[in-house]
């Protein structure tokens, strides 16, 4: 038996988050503030500061990181190599200049006030970064990660996370823990021959290993298994990047990237995205309670002034560095708003130089407060721009996150096909021969297998699941057919996208005549029975064979075409047995829809029983 003491302390914290999450958040978002202030707000109360229902933060801080973890793996899912080379005259030149430019600024402030200066070096530093998690998290809200200002404010980011490595180095050198000898060159080397492995490592292990490896555990059908090796390949890969100096959430971040162009990359992202949302909101809350309010009320006028020039001043760097970047001044307003943040590894890197003593444990404290009331201000002041600007017609309203039919992503196909067996081969084929972009999805692992050597991407995942379908971009679709090869597996798949997707048109191959009904009364856009035109050709090529002038056969097949439409409405609007006035005799199935030119004609003394009885019954 499970000790009591334990499991109640291990429940408590658990219905504490909850709790103040499941309050907080629907609060603010009804106010228009957004989910990140409701998390930021909860955690700040919950703390050790305010309500202390919560008295040690820091012990939830390695749990919280992975939420910021698992949002770099689905953010670099949803770049391709290709894509992400493109970027690197923004990753390269404004990240630099907005890192340095703002690094400089900050240290020649803190100097000003003070602060030694190589403490002002790291507070320059910690300051110029920003919070990755705040800043995507508010552009997949807005669904704008794919705009310009979107990419571009992702780039500096980037070039943010690259650089956290040689800054982690860099402090104990300024507190000359680390000698210059030649035994101290040896082991920087080494290290950064173990940076280089580690990287070779991932790519080789991302471009040969990880797609046998999740085709094998696929054609187990153990989806739970699936989602655990979806969580093996994160979190190994940011602890193997942690392990040679860089960020975990790098790691994850190119285990995405080597991913994005995998068979699995929806199933993928469908099975991390509620862990990712989970320790994101944690996360979140975790900076809230890292707040100290007793600090806040005694340096109030300190702190307000030290935030507002934070926040106004990166707000002013990185806007001016876009627009000369090539922005509009919108976008670029829109993007310093989004970088102007302290950065998570502010909480990292101010502790470390107090440790050391780079900087006093006041002046770390007053940093640390500056850092997590910018993260407080930062998402308010993006609001309000936003707002401006939307005001002043310069900007479009932003969408709000669950409405997700008209946001625009470079990477999102406008048809999705769900179903690659023969029906669905063939309807993709058509697709492609007019270069149709497709997204196609099925849970069949032989499928894919044999679609890729044909040059065909297919993906693997289940059509029938919510999460599947939103990680395959189906809100920004503009048809999707529905091409599996059960009855009931269709209608559910109708039945998710009616309820969750609204404007996508629906296009779905129906078993038989019954299901073709069944799938007219859920106002499907367009409905084909698997075999009836298929039958009507190989009908009329019958006739031809039979020396029918091919003019007559193409006569008969269009009749016969005509009737079946006729009665299928009939059929819809009725039952079944309405349109009997287009058959010729009582029986419904199977259904002449002309009267035939000859009667039966038994070959047997069975058969001529059995058609005796028939005629008696009738």
């Amino acid at each position: 038996m499970s000790d009591p003491s334990g499991q109640s302390s291990f429940i408590q914290p658990v219905l504490v988050f909850c709790g103040a999450a499941a309050v907080a958040v629907p609060l603010f978002r009804r106010l228009g503030l957004g989910a990140i202030i409701g998390y930021l707000v909860a955690g700040v109360a919950i703390g050790p500061y305010a309500l202390g229902l919560f008295a040690t933060p820091e012990t939830i801080t390695g749990v919280a990181e992975i939420g910021v973890v698992l949002l770099l793996f689905i953010v670099g899912l949803e770049l391709k190599l290709s894509h992400l080379w493109s970027m690197r005259r923004d990753i390269f030149g404004l990240g630099l200049a907005q890192l340095a430019i703002t690094g400089i600024l900050v240290a020649a402030v803190a100097v000003a006030v003070g602060v030694p200066a190589k403490g002002a070096a790291v507070a320059g530093a910690a300051l110029s970064l920003s919070a990755t998690a705040i800043a995507l998290q508010i552009l997949n809200e807005r669904g704008e990660l794919q705009t310009p200002y979107g990419q571009r404010s992702f780039a500096v980011l980037l070039f943010q996370d690259l650089s956290i490595v040689p800054i982690l180095a860099a402090v104990p050198l300024m507190a000359n823990v680390v000698s210059a000898d030649a035994g101290g060159l040896a082991e920087r080397l080494a290290n950064a021959g173990k940076a280089i492995g580690a990287i070779v490592a991932l790519v080789l292990i991302g471009r040969y290993l990880l797609n046998p490896f999740f085709r094998v555990l696929a054609s187990s059908g153990a989806r739970e298994v699936l989602t655990a090796a979806a969580l093996l390949v994160v979190l190994g890969a940011a602890l193997l990047m942690e392990e040679a100096g860089f960020s975990m959430a790098m790691g994850a971040f190119v285990a995405g990237v080597l991913l994005a162009e995998s068979n699995f990359r929806h199933q993928l992202e469908a099975d991390i995205e509620p862990f990712r949302g989970l320790l994101l909101g944690l996360f979140f809350m975790s900076v809230g309670m890292s707040l100290d309010l007793r600090l806040v009320l005694e340096q109030a006028a300190v702190l307000a002034l030290a935030t507002a020039a934070l926040v106004g001043g990166k707000i002013a760097i990185v806007s001016a560095l876009a627009r000369l970047s090539g922005s509009s001044w919108t976008d670029a307003l829109r993007a310093g708003a989004l970088l102007a943040t302290a950065g998570e590894f502010a909480f990292v890197l101010l502790p470390l130089a107090g440790t050391l003593g780079v900087l006093s444990a006041t002046h770390a404290q007053l940093l640390i407060a500056v850092a997590a009331l910018s993260m407080l201000v930062a998402p308010l002041a993006a609001k309000l721009l936003d707002m401006i600007l939307v005001r002043a017609g310069a900007a479009r309203p932003l969408i709000d996150e669950d409405v997700e039919g008209d946001r625009n992503a470079s990477d999102q196909s406008s048809v999705i096909v769900i179903g690659f067996g023969r029906f669905g081969q063939v309807v993709n084929q058509v697709l492609l021969a007019e270069a149709v972009d497709v997204t196609v999805i099925d849970l069949d692992v032989n499928r894919i297998r044999q679609a890729t050597r044909f040059g065909f991407q297919v993906y693997y995942g289940d059509g029938t699941r919510l999460d599947v379908l939103h990680a395959a971009g189906t809100g920004r679709a503009r048809v999707v057919c529905v091409c599996v090869d059960h009855a009931e597996t269709a209608t559910r798949i109708v039945e998710l996208l009616h309820a969750e997707f609204p404007r996508v048109r629906t296009y779905v191959r129906a078993y038989d005549r019954v299901h073709a009904i069944e799938l007219m009364h859920m106002q499907v856009d367009y409905q084909l029975r698997e075999t009836f035109r298929s039958a009507l050709s190989f009908g009329r090529a019958t006739l031809e064979a039979l020396g029918i002038d091919p003019e007559r056969a193409a006569e008969v097949e269009e009749d016969v075409r005509k009737r079946d439409i006729a009665r299928l409405v009939l059929q819809g609007e009725g039952g079944l047995l309405d349109g009997a006035d287009l058959l010729h005799g009582a029986t419904v199935t199977p259904e002449p829809l002309m009267a035939p030119k000859f009667k039966s004609k038994a070959l047997t003394a069975e058969t001529r029983d059995l058609i005796a009885m028939d005629g008696d019954g009738s």
